[in-house]
């Protein structure tokens, strides 16, 4: 059953996705992970908790599916450490829901893990001579893997997991595909230095070690491209 669109239409609401068990106060909170369909179940949801589970505020929605929002109400979107585990082209899909959700002018905060400080690091190994600078590589990054799941259960508890990543990002890159997207105002970000004091609520310092940050908007009214008239 798809869940109810939360009511607002001023384009007020803070939004993150992919919020793991993070879950401030005055956002909205999102993750599509299997584990938290598990824990809402009637009667056996408590059985399949695992650890601490998910807190209550937070809401199952995939982004790549489209989330229960309405378009344009969103004064602020935010997403760390999830979408380099989305494939290319659903990485793609998020981008466009995120451009949907925002108001006009809203901003768009993202966190993922920086290629180039981890493709510079490996290639400083190898010029040392490190001899297992290819095995730290793919540890560090998570584009590896050490084994393989065994059995049933354990599939269901990699693909539950979603460790791995699929896809990552270095600063040019995603400049590139946020102003494809059609987003504005584009650039590297750091933690504690957005204007909209609400990103506060949410960031992790530690979100932004070894990692890329960016910010951008969604073009206001101003800056919408005009139509030539005949």
């Amino acid at each position: 059953m798809t869940a109810a669109p939360a009511p607002s239409d001023s384009g007020d609401l803070y939004l993150q996705y992919g919020c793991g068990f993070s879950a401030p106060e005055g956002w909205l909170n999102f993750d599509a992970s299997p584990q938290l369909r598990l824990e809402r179940l009637p009667l056996v949801g408590r059985l399949l908790r695992r650890g601490k589970g998910f807190p209550a505020a937070v809401r199952h929605g995939d982004v790549r599916r489209g989330l229960p929002v309405e378009a344009g109400s969103c004064r602020g979107v935010y997403a760390s450490h999830v979408l380099e585990h989305l494939a290319r082209e659903d990485f793609d899909r998020a981008l466009a829901e995120t451009f949907r959700i925002l108001a006009p002018g809203g901003v768009f905060r993202l966190v993922v893990p920086d290629l180039e400080t981890y493709a510079r690091r490996y290639v400083a190994r190898l010029d040392a001579g490190e001899a297992d600078a290819n095995d730290r590589f793919m540890d560090e990054s998570y584009l590896g893997a050490r084994s393989r799941a065994a059995g049933l259960v354990g599939g269901l508890r990699e693909a539950i997991g979603n460790s791995r990543h699929l896809w990552m990002w270095d600063e040019a890159g995603l400049a590139a595909v946020l102003d494809a997207a059609g987003f504005t105002a584009i650039r590297r970000a750091t933690f504690g230095d957005a204007d909209d004091p609400m990103f506060a609520r949410v960031e992790e310092e530690n979100r932004f070690q070894d990692a890329c940050a960016m910010e951008a908007r969604k073009p206001g009214p101003a800056e919408a491209p005009s139509v030539a008239k005949e």
